[in-house]
This record gives structure tokens, sequence and C-alpha cells, in this order.
């Protein structure tokens, strides 16, 4: 049993060395070129020679999608206790946003640089507008999917409607709400990635089409991996959250 917990806590760290060698496998078997593919090899050769470059871009997407994200956090809360807690607001807005949802971002982002122009303003908002809708519909669904017996039960000893959404909507909801931030924060740094792409000077996505453009293939996927370590690094810090805050709501799982 112990054995089996230590594997699946290690499956991540032996899949990722399992991919990484057969990358580097197959790139030195066939002698692919490194400006269509590069290897794992060369990828580590590239951001050890511009590390400093890359890690200056990669501070500036941090904090800018940490800003973004931070703001949907707040936005998507407070959307998603409006909805949870009135079916006539539920009913109102739900669809309305479905739709604003089905929307590509980019297209937002030469709107945005034109109200805003290009820097931090555009990549902050791109990551706010893509990563809000995860939360406010999880924090809509805990707080609607309360049942109504339970509601019934506390109406009877006493509690206002407010008392039941503090007290016992928002607490059952945070198992929603940090599957939520999971999802969300992936695609905030999406956002900022791809608002960077267009309309900054600086940052991952700002690397991303110098070195395109430059043929240092390299240098490009070193910065998508930086990208894909920051988003990993955060889900993990919310899935530890998770576990240590919402432990009542897992009780039983292997």
């Amino acid at each position: 049993m112990t054995a089996r917990i230590n594997l699946q806590s290690h499956a991540h760290w032996l899949l990722l060395v399992t991919v990484l060698v057969l990358w580097q496998s197959v790139c030195g078997l066939f002698d692919v070129s490194e400006f269509l593919f590069p290897s794992p090899a060369r990828i580590a050769q590239q951001f050890w020679e511009h590390h400093a470059v890359i890690l200056a871009h990669a501070w500036r997407t941090w904090w800018v999608t940490m800003l973004g994200f931070a703001i949907s956090i707040v936005v998507g809360v407070l959307l998603g206790c409006l909805m949870g807690s009135s079916r006539l607001a539920y009913a109102a807005m739900y669809p309305l946003m479905t739709g604003f949802n089905a929307l590509p971002k980019a297209a937002f982002v030469p709107i945005l640089v034109v109200w805003f122009g290009i820097g931090v303003g555009p990549a902050v908002l791109t990551a706010f507008l893509i990563s809000f809708f995860p939360i406010m519909v999880n924090i809509a669904t805990g707080l609607a999917t309360l049942e109504p017996e339970l509601e019934d039960v506390l109406r009877v000893l006493g509690a206002r409607r407010t008392d039941v959404l503090w007290k016992v909507g928002l607490p059952r909801s945070m198992p929603y709400f940090f599957g939520a931030l999971k999802v969300s924060i992936t695609l905030a740094f999406v956002g900022t990635t791809v608002s960077e792409m267009t309309a900054a000077n600086e940052g991952i996505g700002y690397l991303l089409i110098s070195a395109g453009s430059s043929m240092q293939m390299g240098l490009a996927f070193a910065g998508l991996l930086v990208v894909g370590a920051m988003a990993m690094a955060m889900y993990e810090l919310f899935a530890r959250m998770e576990r240590r805050l919402t432990g009542w709501a897992h009780r039983g799982q292997a």
C-alpha cells in the first residue's frame, strides 16, 4: 500500500522523465533539425546560455498573470455569489456569460491595445477575461446546488438568507472554488502569453516571437517550458491548499 502511494505521488515525474528520454532519443535517432524540433539537450543549452533574459521575461509574465488572475478571482467570486444566490440572476446572466466565454479572447487584444496601448494593460485584462469564467461558474454551481432540505432546516432554525450563504453555501463551495482556481491559473498564463505576443515588448510571449523570427527554436521552446513550469507550480500550490482546507470533501480517497 505504501509503495502504491509513493508511486502515485511520483507518477508525474516518472512520466516527465519518460517523455524527455523518448524525445531526446527520437531527435538523436532521426537526426531532427533543431530548427524544426530541438531536442531537450538543445533546449537546456539554450536556456543556460540565455537564462538571464528568459528569467527577466518570465518574471514579467508571472506578475502580470498574477495581477490579472487576482482580478478574475474577485470578479468571479462576486458574480458567482450573485448568480448562485438568486435564481433570477442565474437565469439572466448564465446564458450571456456563456456566450461571452465562447468569444476568442485573442480577438480582444487589438481592441485592448487601442484602449490601453501596448504594455501591461492588455496582458492583464486578457489574463482576466480568459480566467474569470470557470471561477464564476463553479462558485455559482456550488451555491445553486445547496440541498433545499438543508436550507429549509436552517430557515426553520432562524437562519437568514445571508447566514445560509456565508455559513453553509460558501464553505460548501470551496471544493468547486479550488477546482476552478487550478483550471483558471493555467488559462491566465495562456491569456498573458497570447497578449504579449502581439501587444508587448516584454514577457515570454514577446520572447517567443523574437526567438521564432531569428530561428532560435531552442530558445522558443525554453520559453514555453518556463511558462509551463510556472503554471504547474501555481497548480500545485492550489492543489496543496485544496487538500489542506477542504480535506473534509475528499475523505476516503486513496
